[in-house]
């Protein structure tokens, strides 16, 4: 996943966008990631991820390489959850 690839696809929040909210305003809880443009706050596909970021940034103070998949398989496998929760 590339620094411009969406992560909350729901309100298109990039990648680039939620590291630099993490670097800048320094969150104390992944929940206030959803400051961030509201990431995290519609189909609930992106929390994960974006826990992710956040554990990382608060434990090496470095944000992670998302390489495991590309775009296009993120927004597919986000298309089969929100088919599979009822999420239209």
């Amino acid at each position: 996943m590339d620094l411009d690839d969406e992560i909350c696809l729901c309100f298109h929040v990039t990648r680039r966008k939620v590291e630099n909210f993490i670097r800048v305003e320094r969150p104390g809880r992944a929940g206030q990631l959803s400051e961030c443009f509201g990431a995290g706050t519609g189909c609930g596909w992106c929390r994960p991820f974006l826990q992710q970021l956040f554990d990382a940034a608060a434990e090496r103070g470095d944000l992670p390489e998302m390489t495991l998949m590309t775009a296009e398989e993120y927004a597919r496998q986000r298309a089969e959850y929100r088919a599979s929760s009822g999420s239209d």
